[in-house]
């Protein structure tokens, strides 16, 4: 494992970041300096220093507390986000891949291309515009718009499979066809699922930030990094760092997620494995 560490740095570092902000999410209470919504108009667009080591917003808020408590949500997001998308795609790729014929015409041909025609973030503002802001709401609009591309690497794992030796030995055998699925096929596609959740989880994150910066997310005074960088939009001359420290925080959990999916990629696939020398 160390030898394999040691040939993707890369991987070192996404999972650190990874842990980094899953530590800042469940032990945000007790690492966090302040409270994230106090008030402080005495200190209002201090730079950083060693009471505010992230400086405070144009309401006296310390800037640190808040993106540690924006971890939170955003992770919450991105778990959520990947976990719906991914059981609701789990669930019609699975369908379409397993059955084929006029279930897989309609859904994949239909039901698939209808989503797939409309923008993702286009969708989720929709959704949030009509639903109204908040964490359900948020996590249910970027699922509607995310689990298509599940449901189509679903599918297409799956017509790859149903084929093979063991699967046909296992029906002549008299297996159900939910035990075909979930104990001969699905453990056989599992490799890029996991692989493109985690990737998924990057683009989970984005969005949210994305969505918050148009004030479609979390409403205040929850912390969420893109309200705070849209917050930090008029300051952007006299206090650079209200929008320095929150993009890099997106950045990195960002970079971070697409690091760990790139390693798990290469370590789950044997070819690769083979080829880096892991």
């Amino acid at each position: 494992m160390w030898r394999s560490l040691k040939r993707q740095p890369l991987a070192v570092i996404g999972l650190f970041l990874v842990a980094l902000f899953c530590v800042l999410a469940l032990f945000a209470p007790w690492i966090a300096p302040h409270a994230p919504a106090a008030l402080d108009l005495d200190h209002r667009l201090a730079a950083p220093s060693a009471a505010h080591w992230f400086g405070t917003d144009e309401l006296g808020r310390d800037t640190c507390s808040r993106i540690v408590y924006g971890a939170r949500i955003s992770l919450i997001v991105a778990v959520s986000v990947v976990a719906c998308s991914l059981s609701l795609g789990l669930l019609l790729g699975g369908l379409a891949g397993f059955y084929g014929g006029l279930l897989d015409t309609v859904l994949n041909i239909f039901v698939m291309n209808a989503f797939l025609s409309l923008p993702g973030i286009l969708l989720a503002i929709a959704f949030v515009a009509f639903l109204g802001p908040g964490l359900p709401n948020l996590i249910l609009a970027l699922s509607v718009g995310g689990w298509v591309g599940y449901a189509r690497l679903v599918r297409a794992q799956v017509l790859a499979v149903r084929e093979s030796e063991f699967v046909e030995a296992a029906r002549a055998l008299g297996a159900s066809d939910l035990r075909l699925f979930w104990r001969h096929i699905l453990p056989n596609i599992l490799q890029p699922l996991i692989v493109q959740s985690a990737i998924g989880m990057a683009g989970a994150v984005l969005a949210e930030a994305t969505l918050s910066f148009l004030g479609l997310g979390v409403p205040p005074p929850a912390a969420s990094w893109g309200s705070m960088l849209n917050d930090a939009r008029s300051h952007l001359f006299d206090s650079p760092h209200l929008v320095l420290f929150p993009a890099l925080a997106v950045m990195l959990c960002v970079l971070s997620f697409n690091f760990l999916g790139d390693a798990l990629r290469d370590f789950l696939d044997p070819r690769t494995r083979i080829e880096i020398g892991l």
